[in-house]
């Protein structure tokens, strides 16, 4: 194992890789990152729009589902699955010998279904049965119709990975849908000790959408603005920490967790770092702590080998943090109204890329 990525471990945090891409399946690429400690993988619309449009790793699969028939779905389900199952593969010996901590492979259903809780439900449990791997989780947009899925889906028995969470306010709901989604299957007789769930908090975009904000206020004559750039981000995912602590050590879960249930982790998402201002690894060194996961991009797993700096950061200046919140809603900036925006416009972005790449197969299939 990585010495760094040892180190990671060691002080609770697992680390997720967040890409996927037929050739570094087939190339043996993706072993070598678990032989280097990478305990699971997330995928998106906008990261296999990217593999499959951008590459020529599935030309050979494309042609065959073509000259067999099959509809634009058809094709684009049959190639993200054969990905998720052979990544699912590879993890699943992490999976054994973590006790199912890790060793997980994210799926996210639909984007265009994210405001229809009944049929995110049904596909999200379609999904995890036409992948048939344990080690599968799915995930499920924090819109406020997506919540109710998350509880459904967790209920039937499904492992799921809740996105798109921007704000500490949702993030509570989403572990308010988790904890009734364990006591649905509690009730039904079903084994809490048999799913598991993560909640990814985004981060990097929050620092990206405040920053221009307190740089128009920097332009506006508010040049103490200027003190509080690349700090949001952080101070936002410590709250959301900080809720994590509190929820999962009320007797409410202990009870859940007597019956072998887990705790919901929460899984740092949109770690790379987007202004060349700050550090490459700025997303990970601060935000290390116990049941934590991070999920990092390439140059993000790259940089933080080379040169990451390990240290329990995630709950440290829970005060200043609060504090900056509360500076920002002095200058008129408001992070419930910033954190809702980009909730919406992570929806709309992943729509997009699905559309795009079914764009994309459909010219394919037609030129071919």
């Amino acid at each position: 194992m990585h010495e760094r990525i040892r180190a990671l471990a060691d002080a609770g945090q697992s680390l997720w890789y967040d890409n996927i891409r037929r050739g570094m399946i087939a190339s043996g690429e993706l072993d070598k990152f678990v032989a280097d400690g990478v305990v699971g993988m997330t995928s998106n619309p906008t990261i296999f729009q990217k593999a499959i449009s951008g590459s020529d790793d599935y030309d050979e699969a494309l042609a065959g589902l073509i000259a067999d028939g099959k509809s634009d779905a058809q094709v684009y389900e049959t190639l993200v699955v054969d990905d998720i199952r052979a990544a699912a593969d590879i993890l699943r010996p992490v999976y054994d010998g973590s006790a199912r901590r890790d060793g997980y492979v994210s799926l996210e259903v639909d984007p265009g279904l994210a405001y229809d809780t009944r049929v995110t439900i049904s596909e999200a449990q379609r999904l995890f049965r036409t992948i048939n791997r344990l080690n599968v989780m799915i995930k499920i947009p924090a819109t406020d119709e997506g919540l109710p899925a998350v509880r459904a889906t967790i209920a039937a028995g499904v492992n799921v990975n809740v996105t798109l969470i921007f704000s500490c306010e949702v993030y509570r709901r989403v572990t308010e849908a988790y904890l009734q989604g364990l006591e649905d299957l509690v009730s039904a007789g079903g084994d809490p000790a048999s799913v598991a769930s993560v909640a990814s908090f985004f981060v990097s975009r929050v620092d990206s959408a405040v920053d221009k904000l307190l740089a128009a206020r920097v332009e506006a004559g508010q040049k103490e603005a200027e003190s509080l750039f690349g700090q949001a981000a952080i101070a936002n995912t410590r709250i959301a920490y900080a809720a994590f602590a509190e929820i999962f050590a009320q007797p409410r879960f202990r009870k859940l967790a007597g019956s072998g249930a887990r705790v919901q982790r929460p899984l740092w998402a949109s770690t790379s770092t987007k202004d060349p201002r700050y550090p490459d690894t700025y997303y990970v060194d601060n935000l290390i702590g116990p049941d934590t996961v991070n999920t990092v991009p390439p140059a993000t797993l790259d940089a933080f080998k080379d040169h990451g700096v390990v240290a329990r950061t995630i709950d440290t200046d829970l005060d200043q943090a609060h504090r900056l919140t509360a500076r920002l809603g002095e200058l008129g900036i408001s992070m419930d109204a910033v954190t809702e925006q980009l909730r919406v416009d992570g929806v709309a972005a992943f729509a997009h890329s699905f559309d795009q790449l079914m764009d994309d197969l459909r010219a394919r299939m037609a030129a071919a």
